[in-house]
């Protein structure tokens, strides 16, 4: 039986009469009563304030309609009736979930390819046998196994395989280089590769023995290969909610890469949130625009697909073409995609006659979003895109924009907001200067989260660990504003920020005016070095390819010089064909300063 305690509250002193019904610690000194909403999570108890359905046979208890739990929440009241202020923490593993659907679904789509479908059933069974395969090479528990490819079933075959073993997945990305492909197997210790051929003969023979990689299997032989090997129970390592599932390396804008350990607990709980606040069923459809090796296509993607038992629509890599063909073949239901994926969408020569009528669940995140884009995509398919923000560090979401609800615009900064928590999720402002000083609504300063979503710390890197929290709390370093409404916006990036002349400009809102330049497709801003100014702005700019009347600098300067502060608008514009994105889809603005 789960034991239960009663407890006093540590925010408020009233002893609580309610039962804490995750919490084994008699000694926690952080508990909260549903008035101030729920326990910390380092005892992980929860008490709901909304709903129905019991947990661990305890009813939930249900916020007074109109009333809110705190004071401070304000977002809690945009939360769709469907959707609990605090939701259940994980029970299961991610392999333990994965498992339990396809012992449910073993006959229905697990993933649809192209023009070809993988039960739930076949791909446990490929994975039992990639588990065996794994067993007989020595692998197992805490050992890690390099995945480096595209968007392919063999992705799931090796991820499900390697948790089966016990092992972590360490997801890499198909456009790494030789250097970028050392640093990373060596800073991850991993002792298999499971890669394209190409990519390998290209960028990983040439360093492969400067690293711990002892097998290497490729994406081609993979599956017809795992016919010899038998499947096992003996071969199933058990997995725990607190151990690693993925080395998910963030992007190395500030100094090396550095792999961020996302436990079991805190994907399944992320794909929970995903599955109740846009109510995914068997019923739906994912399509897998965001790459898998993404923080999105590893719980927007794969982790959601596995807990709801929707299949997961996926081919090879993004293309819009394909995409438009995928959504219409298979009937797409939900993604989350970056905005830029969005924007090929509707500049596309087929978006004129693509039919999106089962494309319902728009979501974006993973980089700003302009108002403007999401009005002329609506406009063109019929489908609000809803915002959301998230980070590797946060499993994916920690804000997401209620479902059928519309982000409003911050009037200062122009930004389209990006939501309110998520369930379960603690998000405040403090000053990037005093981390101690927590802001105002309406103020300026470094988003801060708490919560179950949020990972442990770095892979070997203790120091990095300890500067990216403060007394519990995640620092994003993205400057962000709540307004009194609770909606948050993010302004920009705290390392992006220019200073031109002593003054502030936040790229985010310059890029967010150039985007309402009827001509202009792609906008990234950055600060370049002014011998006066001290920095000064520069906007690249990429121009629709429908766009017949001739563009010049001087015209996109004085479109922003109209629209903004003397010291915001461009001095200087360039225009590229295309700006340059990482492989998720992030405009690359280190390279743009280069």
């Amino acid at each position: 039986m789960t034991p239960v305690y009663t407890f006093t509250c540590s925010i408020c002193a009233d002893p609580s009469t309610e039962i804490c019904v995750y919490c084994t610690k008699d000694a926690c000194s952080n508990h909260r009563c549903s008035k101030c909403l729920r326990c910390s999570d380092c005892c992980r108890c929860e008490i709901s304030l909304k709903g129905e359905e019991p947990v661990n046979g305890v009813p939930r208890a249900k916020a007074p309609k109109g009333e809110e739990p705190n004071p401070g929440y304000q977002w809690l009241k945009h939360y769709d009736d469907t959707v609990p202020f605090t939701l259940p923490l994980a029970e299961l593993s991610l392999i333990d979930i994965f498992e339990a659907t396809a012992a449910d679904l073993a006959d229905s789509p697990a993933i649809h390819y192209l023009d070809r479908t993988i039960t739930f059933g076949e791909l446990d069974d490929l994975a039992n046998r990639f588990a065996a395969r794994l067993a007989g090479w020595g692998v197992g528990k805490g050992d890690r196994v390099a995945i480096w490819m595209q968007n392919d079933p063999e992705f799931l075959v090796a991820v499900y395989g390697t948790w089966k073993r016990g092992a972590i997945g360490v997801p890499l990305s198909p456009m790494f280089k030789q250097r970028e492909m050392e640093y990373h197997l060596q800073d991850s210790g991993a002792v298999v590769l499971v890669c394209m051929r190409e990519l390998y003969e290209a960028n990983a023979a040439p360093i492969i023995d400067s690293t711990s990689i002892r097998h290497t299997v490729f994406t081609a032989d993979l599956i017809p290969s795992l016919a010899s090997e038998t499947p096992d129970p003996a071969h199933r390592v058990p997995a725990r909610l607190d151990d690693i599932a993925y080395l998910v390396y963030t992007s190395g804008t500030t100094g090396s890469p550095k792999g961020a350990m996302c436990l079991h607990r805190n994907i399944a709980f992320n794909a929970e949130v995903f599955r109740a606040w846009m109510e995914i069923s068997v019923e739906d459809r994912v399509l897998a625009i965001a790459p898998l090796f993404h923080i999105t296509g590893l719980v927007a993607g794969i982790a959601v697909s596995s807990l709801s038992g929707a299949p997961l629509i996926l081919y090879h890599r993004f293309d819009p073409q394909r995409t438009f063909e995928m959504i219409e073949r298979w009937g797409a239901t939900f993604s989350v995609a970056s905005i830029t994926a969005y924007i090929a969408l509707m500049n596309h020569p087929s978006s004129a006659s693509a039919n999106l009528s089962t494309f319902t669940k728009v979501f974006s995140g993973g980089a700003p979003v302009a108002p403007s884009v999401v009005a002329e995509f609506e406009n063109r398919f019929g489908h609000y895109i809803h915002n959301t923000y998230g980070l590797t560090e946060s499993n994916s979401p920690s804000h997401i924009t209620p479902m059928g609800g519309r982000g409003p615009v911050d009037p200062e900064f122009g930004a389209l907001a990006i939501g309110v928590p998520i369930p379960n999720c603690e998000a405040k402002i403090v000053d990037s200067a005093d981390r101690t000083r927590d802001l105002a609504p309406g103020e300026a300063g470094e988003l801060a989260l708490r919560g179950p979503m949020i990972f442990p710390g770095y892979w070997n890197k203790p120091e990095a660990t300890r500067e990216a929290f403060h007394e519990g709390w995640f620092l994003t370093g993205d400057i962000a504003v709540m307004d009194p409404d609770g909606w948050f916006y993010i302004v920009d990036r705290k390392k992006d920020m220019i200073v031109a002349s002593g003054f502030k400009v936040w790229p985010r809102e310059v890029e967010d005016v150039l985007y309402q330049h009827p001509a202009v497709k792609e906008a990234a801003v950055v600060g370049v070095p002014d011998p006066y100014r001290g920095e000064t702005v520069k906007a690249f700019v990429a121009l629709k390819e429908d766009w017949l009347e001739p563009v010049t600098e001087e015209q996109i300067i004085a479109h922003c010089r109209d629209r903004m502060a003397a010291y915001k608008y461009p001095r200087a514009v360039e225009f590229l064909a295309e700006i340059p994105k990482t492989a998720s889809g992030k405009f690359m603005r280190r390279k743009l300063r280069d």
